[in-house]
């Protein structure tokens, strides 16, 4: 990719610039919804993992407590943390209404709204399912933003709510889908310099005809400008004619739950599938090698609950070796300080 585009990138993604809190906030509002690490993050708060100049999982905790930062169903039905400001804005991309709602459905939805907030445990005790039968339909009424579970701090048990008890100031027909769409595509762009259309497709979850019909109407309101295979923000274009890159050297291993990465997965998933291709021991993607602005390698291995199996680390860098060091200090530091078993098919000692 175009090296202007990338360092452009880097600096919006602040890996060249660290974040302060208001650029961090600025950050995430463009990146939403925010995920915590992937594997091995449950009930941890929301990161954007190496880009804030300060402890940002501590300063997320802190934004749950005040409920600055609220849960929901968003991406695929995948969990996720929004600022409460936008969630008519993530309602009208991620509702899913029910439709013809089933007994259950119905039942529990009945529960919570007449005795609310209530746990898990307590629709338990009150009406006699178990517990696997009330988790996946607390899940899709969630879905559907009818009730609203009150994750503010680490704990297992949470109160679950009525959608419009949490939020009563909330419209749900406060924008279409496409005025919605619109809206982060820009953000997305932003953050981005340069995007295509299965980018944004394999970052929200949203099929791409809409995608392209959003891109076509802020292409036609001057917003976006076609460039290559991909599109930018109308500024961007006059602005990266005169960019000077910045110079780019550093190595981070990146989890699979990042922004970046979920932007590019498609693409990464498979790339990592070449590279792997034929080896004898477990091999999965655990995180993945940016290096100078651009994904080009994977730690690979097996994921388990505690330290993961690191059994490689595979790269299509030309002097691999070259960055080696680098490249095991990066995979170490967000491995407990472990070294992977080999690098490049090769034993590491």
């Amino acid at each position: 990719m175009d090296r202007k585009i990338l360092s452009l990138r880097m600096e919006r993604q602040c890996f060249l610039k660290k974040a302060d809190e208001d650029e961090y906030l600025r950050l995430y509002r463009d990146t939403q919804p925010g995920q915590n690490v992937y594997w091995n993050g449950f009930g941890q708060p929301p990161t954007l993992s190496f880009r804030a100049a300060f402890d940002d999982i501590a300063y997320n905790r802190g934004r749950q407590l005040k409920r600055e930062l609220i849960k929901g169903r968003f991406s695929g039905g995948n969990l996720g943390w929004i600022v409460p400001e936008d969630m008519e804005l993530f309602l009208a991309l991620y509702r899913k209404p029910l439709g013809k709602a089933k007994e259950i459905q119905l039942r529990l939805l009945e529960l919570i709204e007449r005795e609310g907030p209530l746990t898990i445990r307590q629709m338990k005790e009150a009406t006699g399912l178990l517990v696997k039968e009330i988790t996946p339909v607390l899940h899709r009424l969630q879905e559907a933003f009818l009730v609203y579970e009150d994750q503010y701090d680490g704990e297992w048990d949470r109160g679950w709510y009525p959608f419009g008890e949490m939020f009563p100031s909330v419209n749900p027909e406060h924008f279409s889908r496409l005025e919605a769409l619109k809206i982060v595509l820009q953000r997305f762009a932003y953050r981005l310099v340069w995007f295509n259309t299965a980018m944004a497709r394999s970052f929200y979850k949203i099929p791409e005809r809409e995608i392209r019909q959003a891109i076509g109407e802020l292409s036609a309101e001057g917003v976006l400008t076609a460039l290559g295979s991909g599109y930018v923000l109308r500024s961007d274009a006059a602005l990266l004619g005169s960019y000077q890159p910045k110079t780019m050297h550093f190595v981070y291993a990146v989890h699979r739950s990042d922004f970046l990465f979920k932007t590019q997965e498609h693409d990464l998933l498979e790339m990592a599938r070449k590279l792997t291709e034929g080896l004898p021991y477990d091999h999965e993607p655990l995180q993945f090698l940016l290096i100078d602005g651009e994904f080009r390698g994977a730690a690979v291995g097996h994921f388990r609950n505690g330290p993961y199996d690191l059994l490689d680390v595979v790269c299509d860098l030309p002097d691999a070796q070259s960055r080696r060091e680098e490249i095991l200090e990066a995979v170490s530091a967000v491995n407990f300080g472990r070294k992977p078993q080999r690098f490049m098919g090769e034993p590491v000692e």
